[in-house]
């Protein structure tokens, strides 16, 4: 069967994004780097035209295509995170050098993309079968930027803020 590759598209920082990407991300590496062969759209003879590489077991393309294209949130990269203190390092590695805070656990990176970074215990939460206790935790999150795990729970639990 043919495997699904994401490919990102980049104006001249395909190679600075993605050691950014793979020194933020554990389970992440380098597979491949093209060059240009000769000058194009891409770059000049010699500079990195694709990457090939890894985030957290996900194999990824990335490509500097040429020009400017702007990321939009109808794509985001989603980032499980079993811990707090996960969610925490990630969160700051992502949002450093220009990154952008959103909301809800999401954030744009200084290049541009969308991340989602959440904590597992979120979907069991707003999974609970009780309504209530969902709708707590629901609008809890919608109170927060980077999620926090403890006042998600307490939200579950009914615990006043």
């Amino acid at each position: 069967m043919a495997k699904i590759s994401p490919c990102l598209w980049f104006n001249g920082d395909a190679e600075a994004a993605v050691e950014f990407y793979v020194s933020v991300v554990p389970d992440s590496r380098i597979l491949h780097v093209q060059r240009n062969v000769m000058d194009s759209p891409g770059g000049k003879a010699g500079t990195v035209l694709v990457i090939e590489f890894v985030l957290a077991g996900q194999k990824f393309v990335a490509i500097n295509g040429g020009m400017k294209v702007e990321y939009t949130h109808a794509l985001s990269l989603a980032i499980d995170c079993e811990t707090q203190a996960e969610v925490d390092r990630l969160w700051a590695g992502l949002t450093a050098d220009g990154g952008k805070p959103v909301q809800c656990g999401w954030l744009t990176d200084r290049y541009g993309i969308s991340w989602q970074v959440v904590p597992t215990a979120l979907p069991r939460l707003l999974g609970d079968p009780d309504p209530v206790k969902a709708g707590r935790v629901m609008q809890a999150m919608l109170g927060m930027v980077k999620l926090d795990v403890a006042r998600l729970e307490a939200a579950w639990r009914g615990d006043a803020a």
